[in-house]
């Protein structure tokens, strides 16, 4: 697949196991975003680590052979991809399947069926999010390096 790179808008990796529910959130996310498609754990992993990197996934819980809370689980365990949000997609509303999923680093929990409303608002809110710790990452590096450029920053007195 050849990215354009010309195309600045967010991208998002959508992880399901249901072509009807992929077409769905493709469709309302097409607009603004470059969308990303895996239907199983395996594929999603490949494709968080291919460049340029999704700058959010929507995660499924109920998926075979690897399940959305496995999923996160090497996510945030690889240096890599540890930083990428991710927002789960499930019909599972129980408490404590939001309580495991936020505690295995997801940045929000989203119960099916979806809202397209309430969907693109916490897209919209933990893109932002990201843009801006990106950004304050970016300037604290250039900070260090230009310490490290003017000999360590130690002062004298």
């Amino acid at each position: 697949m050849t990215v354009d790179a010309t195309d600045h808008r967010p991208t998002i990796l959508v992880v399901d196991d249901s072509p009807e529910v992929l077409a769905q959130l493709y469709e309302l996310l097409k607009d603004r975003h470059r969308v990303k498609v895996a239907t199983s754990g395996d594929r999603a992993l490949r494709i968080a680590a291919e460049t340029p990197q999704p700058d959010l996934i929507l995660l499924d819980v109920l998926m075979p052979n690897m399940d959305g809370y496995e999923l996160c689980r090497w996510l945030k365990a690889d240096v890599a991809t540890r930083d990428i949000p991710v927002l789960f997609l499930t019909a599972r509303s129980d408490v404590a399947d939001e309580s495991h999923g936020l505690s295995l680093g997801a940045v929000d929990y989203i119960t099916k069926p979806i809202s397209p409303p309430i969907l693109l608002a916490r897209v919209r809110t933990h893109l932002q999010l990201k843009a801006s710790v990106d950004l304050l990452r970016e300037r604290a590096a250039h900070l260090e390096a230009e310490i490290e450029r003017r000999g360590g920053g130690t002062a004298s007195s």
